[in-house]
């Protein structure tokens, strides 16, 4: 079917070429063009082309204004003046050259007179004949050359040995390819042998050059099958053997074999292989490709295809190589810190193995014991040790066949040497994916450098220790890295120098990115809060995936509400861990608008939420001080006035518990009351001996008091929680005259005038001894016993200090109750006791050794 359609094809395009070479077409009325002798030639054929005018159809009756000229496409080649025009063309190209005649005329645009179009076909070239296989046929194969879309006939001829002819023809237009269909035998390896290719169509015929070979030449062997490989030891690769098939007269064997994941062969070429050949250079845990081709001669014929392709992996071995290893320390608390170790995978060459774990081993140097032992299959390991001590850490891999050696390092602060950190640390971007950092030397210590390390993790604030971590080794000439292993554009990278020595360490950091641009969004504003007249902003970091970047800068705007002046700003460096910031400038009592931005090298993000805030610290601190100043300059002044003071006395002299007072000690359990007799057995002392022993460092002589109400108003003294005095020095350092002594047993001292204090204080000293009294019948108008006031107890002694101070004049006892009862004050929460009324009466006089007092009560 096909090859009818292309015979139709053909014929088709004959007869339309055909037409308009033959037929009286408008571009030919005024003339022709012969080409001679055919407009198909072959090639480097010589052709004569003619144009010539048609009766009337020049410029005028006279020839020599009429210009014919020829042109090759758009190239005029000839020209002549008159009817016709003959020219001859040599060296045409193959395929087809149009040729155009025109004819000029004066003062007018040429005329196209009529046009050729001439083919250039070749003769069958570069035949080749080939018999794949000993068993296999002669076959070749020829160029047909340009196509001349005529009908054209292939005859393949091949001569041998003993007139020997073999002959096949080919009637179809594409055909390029011949098969005689027999076979040569290897009896005579060196016969020669001739094949050539004939084309015949309508120009005539044309054949090859002929083309001699002998059965080695022609002969191609079939491509090694059953290919296999075996390993010697099944633990090494050290040595394999590869197995194959081949044809018997195969002399030369080419393998070639690479990994699965390269595109470069090794090649090795075998003599007299015999189906086998040893490889020695293979690695281990890889996987590897395998061919082989053949050839029955060293230096004829040719190569065999290529066989199938054997993959085939190697075995395990013990891995090779070190770990790179690196760590980071963190401070838990005081005693503790947490070391995290990370380590890159060996290569594959390396690991010559599928890594089944990692063995981690650390170990304290000063005890020299092993604390820990750890397999993990991950890249990285944590732990916690103290912070005391020095400690090693050593890590290797392990396969199927055993470990790789251990990669040592100590543990060390790897920023506290100064004098070994690197400065003018930058980095600075490569491309979408790479970033250049560059660092000078320490400036100290620079020959105690052993070597650099880079460290760059993508910065995340908040918890970062999850984000992987990546390092890189520099030798201590260095003074550059171009990281981009986990570089992302649009991502701002923390980047650390280390410069380290045999135990110590520098460090200098700095931010990166590979590509930035304006951030996406601002920071947005959570908090503000009043702070002593300023205000604390406080906001969200933007997103690390708006970020688009590395931050330089945020800005904090405001301006007041409603208001269409410019903002004002405050600008803030940026800190991972910062988000919060004061404003002191803003006025009290203006409803202010708040906004934020952030900043990068390529520019400014939009803002973000806006917050309003009205600043009330000032203003309400003075509207507080002002009147608590005034009220405290009153209260200074209510309290230093004398009577005020005499008032609070009271207040807290009711306010005292009654069981806080001191105790007053019993006068019947004294030394004197012993040894003296009592006023009942009537004895009297001298008042010279009374004088000689009460100036005496003994016990007093027990006093005589009269009731004289009438006369004298006693005392009190506020109590005191103290404790009384020891037993036996109640009376020390108070030592009194006869004179004193008589003048309060029977007269009233001398008029002077009663401090109002003291006043005060035996008014209420009444007061409060009246509200526990209780009036005896058999004396109605005295229902209580008062005691002179030169001879009251005080805190000091048995007797007062200011005698001198007693009032010259009587005291009604009922103006003084009239008087001090609005002033009494009962707020205690505790009971007290009032003292009660002498029950018995003694006559004029009263001893003291007749006397009990407590605090809370008088008895006999």
């Amino acid at each position: 079917m096909a090859h009818t359609f292309r015979r139709c094809s053909l014929a088709l395009i004959f007869i339309t070429m055909w037409l308009l070479i033959k037929a009286k077409i408008d571009e030919c009325k005024r003339g022709d063009v012969t080409v001679k002798p055919s407009r198909v030639i072959l090639l480097g054929s010589t052709v004569n082309i003619s144009c010539s005018l048609k009766p009337r159809q020049g410029c005028s009756p006279y020839s020599r204004r009429n210009k014919l000229i020829l042109y090759k496409f758009d190239r005029r080649i000839n020209f002549h003046h008159g009817h016709s025009l003959n020219a001859q063309v040599t060296g045409l190209p193959l395929g087809t050259t149009l040729f155009v005649c025109k004819l000029a005329c004066i003062n007018s645009d040429e005329i196209q007179i009529c046009g050729a179009e001439i083919l250039v076909g070749e003769q069958p070239q570069n035949l080749s004949c080939i018999q794949k296989g000993e068993q296999g046929t002669v076959a070749c194969t020829w160029e047909r050359g340009q196509d001349t879309h005529l009908y054209t006939e292939y005859t393949l001829q091949l001569s041998g040995p003993k007139n020997l002819t073999w002959q096949k023809q080919c009637k179809d237009h594409y055909c390029d390819y011949l098969d005689f269909g027999i076979n040569l035998t290897p009896e005579s390896p060196e016969s020669n042998f001739t094949a050539k290719v004939t084309a015949v169509n309508s120009l005539g015929s044309s054949s090859s050059f002929p083309s001699t070979f002998t059965f080695l030449d022609i002969v191609r062997p079939l491509p090694p099958w059953d290919i296999r490989i075996k390993f010697q030891k099944a633990s090494s690769v050290s040595r394999c053997t590869l197995y194959w098939r081949d044809e018997g007269l195969v002399l030369l064997n080419r393998l070639r074999y690479r990994p699965s994941n390269s595109r470069h062969w090794n090649m090795v070429n075998v003599t007299e292989a015999r189906g086998r050949h040893d490889l020695l250079d293979l690695k281990p845990f890889t996987e590897y490709e395998f061919q082989i081709s053949s050839k029955l001669h060293l230096y004829k014929g040719s190569w065999s295809d290529w066989s199938e392709t054997l993959r085939a992996q190697t075995p395990e071995e013990e891995p090779t190589g070190m770990l790179d290893v690196w760590y980071m320390k963190r401070h838990i608390d005081y005693s503790r810190q947490q070391i995290s170790l990370f380590w890159k995978n060996l290569s594959v060459s390396e690991a010559r193995g599928k890594i089944l774990h990692y063995q981690v081993t650390l170990q304290e140097l000063t005890g020299g014991k092993v604390m820990t032992q750890n397999i993990t299959g991950h890249t990285s390991w944590t732990t916690v040790i103290s912070r005391t001590g020095n400690w090693a850490v050593a890590v290797s891999a392990a396969n199927s066949k055993g470990n790789s050696l251990p990669t040592r390092i100590n543990i060390m602060n790897l920023c506290e040497a100064g004098l070994l950190a690197p400065h003018q640390v930058s980095a600075n971007s490569e491309s979408m994916d790479s970033i250049l950092v560059t660092w000078q030397p320490p400036r100290k210590d620079l020959s105690a450098v052993q070597e650099y390390v880079v460290e760059w993790r993508q910065l995340h604030p908040g918890d970062d220790t999850q984000i992987p971590l990546n390092w890189l080794r520099s030798p201590p000439y260095n003074v550059s890295a171009l990281i981009s292993e986990n570089i992302k554009p649009y991502t701002c990278y923390e980047i650390r120098v280390y410069a380290l020595s045999e135990d110590q360490g520098g460090c200098s950091s700095i931010l990166g990115n590979s590509e930035h641009k304006a951030p996406l969004s601002g920071p947005h504003i959570n908090a503000i809060t009043e702070e002593k007249g300023s205000i604390l902003i406080s906001w969200n970091s933007i997103p690390v995936q708006e970020q688009m970047g590395c931050l330089l800068h945020y800005r904090i705007y405001w301006k007041e509400r409603d208001s269409n002046s410019q903002p004002q700003l405050c600008e803030i460096p940026y800190r991972v861990s910062q988000n919060s910031h004061p404003i002191n400038s803003l006025q009290p009592r203006v409803t202010y608008v708040l906004w934020m931005t952030a900043l990068t090298a390529a520019g400014e993000s939009s803002q973000g939420n806006e917050r309003e805030f009205c600043l009330q610290g000032k203003a309400n601190w003075m509207a507080f001080v002002a009147p608590s100043i005034c009220v405290a300059i009153i209260m200074v002044g209510i309290f230093s006035t004398h009577y005020f003071q005499q008032k609070l006395s009271v207040f807290l002299a009711a306010l005292r518990p009654q069981w806080c007072s001191r105790e007053i000690p019993d006068p019947a359990n004294s030394t004197c009351t012993k040894k003296y007799p009592t006023a009942e057995e009537k004895t009297q002392l001298p008042l010279d001996r009374l004088l000689i022993d009460w100036s005496m460092p003994e016990d007093p002589e027990p006093l005589v008091i009269s009731e004289v109400l009438h006369q004298v108003t006693p005392i009190v003294r506020r109590p005191h929680c103290s404790n009384w005095p020891q037993r036996g020095k109640g009376i020390q350092g108070h030592q009194a005259s006869e004179k004193d002594m008589m003048h309060s047993a029977s007269s009233p001292p001398p008029p002077r005038a009663l401090p109002a204090e003291s006043r005060q204080l035996v008014d209420l000293y009444k007061v409060l001894e009246s509200r526990g009294s209780y009036p005896k019948p058999e004396n109605p108008a005295s229902p209580w016993t008062v005691l002179p006031a030169g001879n009251l107890p005080t805190h000091d002694g048995y007797l007062p200090s200011n005698i001198d101070d007693l009032p010259s004049h009587e005291v009604p006892l009922t103006d003084s109750l009239e008087e001090l009862e609005p002033q009494h004050i009962s707020l205690s929460v505790f009971p007290s006791s009032s003292l009660h009324p002498l029950t018995f009466s003694y006559g004029d006089k009263l001893t003291l050794d007749q006397l009990k007092m407590r605090c809370d009560s008088l008895m006999l």
